[in-house]
């Protein structure tokens, strides 16, 4: 009975075991999915390497560019032309006189009266100054017969500029001044010591001297003197000097 008993079990573990075997053989097959959850192996003899991280694009503006306002050019300055014969009236500004002056001497001038175009416009404004040469001078060579100044004209400074200046002088506001009398141009003409005594009286005021003869030859011959001396001609401080344009003139303004 013993005997039975143990191959009934062994029976019984055979049968188990076989159904454990028929169980695992009816399962189903493993979700190929699974098994191909594999991580890919880089090729042999490939090396391993990051990959960059990527910088982050960042969008930039361009500066806008502030445009500058330039200023309009100034407009031309406007150009007066004063025309050929227009009239000049200049004040000298010192004394000229033949008896010192020399030819080539500067001289200078004060225009008197604004200069206009024909529309009116002042083109030689008063006050401008203008620039000479003294061209010839001679004293009169007496009381009847005029001497001789001639002066031209060169340039006129308007507003700090220079500008050519071309025209004729009509006419100077000229005196003729004697130069006097001396003692020894009396001597010269009447001769002798009367002629001298009377001129000592005459210019001297010696009302108490004697003279003794020759009174008349002497009075004469100082008068011949005075007639026949030289008088010299003086163009005044101030004195005018009138002009004519001879060659248009064109000024900035």
């Amino acid at each position: 009975m013993k005997t039975f008993g143990a191959m009934t079990i062994a029976v019984a573990a055979a049968a188990a075991f076989a159904c454990a075997q028929g169980d695992q053989a009816n399962k189903p097959p493993a979700d190929s999915t699974a098994r191909n959850l594999t991580i890919a192996q880089p090729e042999s003899g490939a090396a391993l390497r990051d990959a960059p991280a990527k910088a982050p694009v960042v969008e930039t503006k361009a500066p806008t560019q502030v445009t500058k306002k330039v200023p309009p050019p100034p407009p031309a300055p406007a150009v007066y032309t004063a025309a050929s014969g227009s009239f000049l009236d200049m004040a000298v500004a010192d004394t000229i006189t033949s008896r010192t002056a020399k030819v080539g001497q500067d001289f200078t001038a004060s225009v008197v009266d604004d200069v206009k175009d024909a529309a009116g416009h002042v083109v030689i404004p008063a006050g401008s100054t203008v620039h000479g040469k003294i061209d010839a001078v001679k004293p009169a060579p007496n009381p009847n017969t005029p001497g001789t100044l001639t002066l031209s004209v060169s340039t006129v400074t308007i507003r700090g500029k220079d500008y050519p200046l071309t025209a004729h002088i009509d006419s100077l506001e000229t005196i003729r001044k004697g130069r006097g009398v001396t003692k020894g141009d009396a001597a010269k003409v009447g001769g002798g010591a009367a002629a001298g005594a009377i001129l000592g009286r005459i210019l001297g005021g010696n009302s108490k001297g004697t003279v003794i003869g020759g009174i008349v030859g002497g009075a004469a011959g100082a008068a011949v003197a005075a007639g026949t001396k030289d008088a010299d001609i003086v163009l005044p401080k101030g004195a005018h000097i009138n002009a004519t344009l001879t060659a248009a003139l064109a000024v900035k303004q």
